[in-house]
């Protein structure tokens, strides 16, 4: 039995490897290859259950985390279509909410490969067709679907027509793919929105939220607005929930930091908007999870060398300034309520503010130790250079050898620290594959 499960992961990885060499670029946004194979297998996104379609710069994984399990609350079967994953491509399709197995997985890669005929095509695009196909052969009643990258011209944007879309805060990230202001960022984001379909638009910057409304007044897209036409907070250690025709008193979020909030909010007024009940909504703020969002490690060898120290270990992949910002006011929140000394092991992808990225945690945290991990296309900045960086920021940092060794150095703080794992979601892979 082991030996068959080894041999399809190895099949499984040598399918990966072969897709990413399929297109000489790791990013090429366009629709053009993805709607010609989807057209070859038979055009599978005009087969999909209702969708609720998710772009936005941060909160993205958790809002369709919150509305998978609103949405299993209310009855519904679910499939779910996220990225990257953390340790293995099958976190990325979930089919009736549970991980692609292997052989389904290598099977429609084979037939999305055949289907292509060697025709240049990204990763992303390749892939997404895997889960379309596979998300229109399997029954279920809804979709979440998250955009990979901006938003008029991700591969999931080939959808005709979705039932819902959902515009999460929106900040400065890839900015050399998807432009160099907040402004054309959101341009890029508000490209899902589609004539007819409501979209629900999160807490945004003001010249954000007017990019937004204006192009949604443009295609014809009805919305739903954070501050307008919906808001949540915190009270009495609850959540409320307050739009112009109901208000809904529910359990806090199960996912951790005031961000959450937002969160929360959005994923709710996604349950107002499709008539779900209240009791749904409270279910999928209260029980959705997230790997690498601020997830407590307690287990595998990294959870040992924390236990040892009698430390708190936490796992975040937020990488950009907006994730930082979020990140270091929840970590405050934690210190208010426990005070201990903070610790931060942190890596970086070449192309990511490792400065701004810092001086959120400048006062905050007593050192960063900087390493390096190896997933990915581009692997990371040198650790020596990240050490500089940080430091440049106000923040004392040093470079470590490897995620092992930095939690050794880390767990040493004195008193009992609390030491998080951030800077890359690649990191974060990297230290849930250890175990935990």
């Amino acid at each position: 039995m082991e030996q068959g499960i080894s041999t399809r992961r190895q099949a499984l990885d040598d399918a990966l490897a072969r897709l990413g060499r399929l297109h000489p670029k790791k990013m090429d946004l366009s629709l053009g290859r993805l709607q010609k194979l989807l057209a070859t297998l038979g055009s599978p996104q005009d087969q999909l259950p209702p969708t609720i379609h998710v772009a936005g710069t941060n909160g993205k994984g958790s809002t369709c985390a919150m509305l998978a399990e609103m949405a299993r609350a209310n009855g519904e079967s679910v499939h779910v279509y996220t990225s990257p994953h953390l340790v293995n491509f099958n976190e990325r399709i979930l089919l009736d909410s549970r991980p692609v197995d292997d052989r389904t997985l290598i099977e429609a890669f084979a037939r999305c490969e055949a289907a292509n005929f060697g025709e240049p095509i990204t990763f992303f695009e390749i892939t997404t067709a895997a889960a379309l196909l596979l998300f229109s052969e399997k029954p279920a009643d809804r979709l979440i679907l998250e955009v990979g990258l901006g938003g008029r011209f991700d591969a999931t944007n080939v959808l005709p027509k979705p039932a819902l879309s959902v515009i999460t805060p929106i900040s400065l990230d890839h900015q050399d793919f998807l432009g160099d202001t907040v402004e054309k960022i959101a341009m890029e984001k508000a490209g899902i929105m589609k004539f007819g379909v409501p979209v629900v638009i999160g807490n945004q910057e003001a010249p954000v939220a007017e990019v937004l409304l204006a192009e949604a007044d443009r295609v014809g897209a009805p919305t739903f607005v954070w501050g307008r036409d919906y808001r949540a907070y915190p009270q009495h250690g609850r959540l409320v929930y307050e739009d112009e025709t109901r208000v809904w008193d529910m359990p806090p979020p199960a996912l951790l930091g005031p961000h959450q909030i937002l969160n929360s909010g959005a994923a709710a007024a996604c349950a107002a908007v499709l008539q779900w009940p209240e009791h749904a909504a409270a279910d999928g703020i209260s029980k959705a999870k997230w790997a690498g969002r601020l997830q407590p490690i307690c287990g595998g060898p990294l959870g040992e060398i924390a236990s040892e120290g009698n430390a708190e270990l936490w796992l975040d992949g937020g990488h950009n300034v907006a994730a930082a910002a979020a990140l270091s006011h929840a970590l405050a929140d934690m210190d208010e309520r426990e005070d201990r000394p903070l610790v931060i092991i942190a890596g970086f992808s070449p192309n990511k503010d490792v400065k701004a990225w810092c001086s959120h945690f400048a006062g905050l945290a007593r050192r960063l130790i900087a390493v390096e991990f190896h997933a990915g296309r581009g692997g990371s900045q040198p650790a020596a250079d990240v050490a500089a960086a940080c430091n440049a920021a106000g923040l004392k940092a040093e470079a470590s050898t490897g995620l092992i060794q930095a939690m050794k150095n880390a767990a040493r703080e004195h008193p009992a620290p609390r030491i998080l794992i951030g800077g890359s979601l690649y990191l974060a892979g990297e230290a849930l594959a250890l175990g935990g």
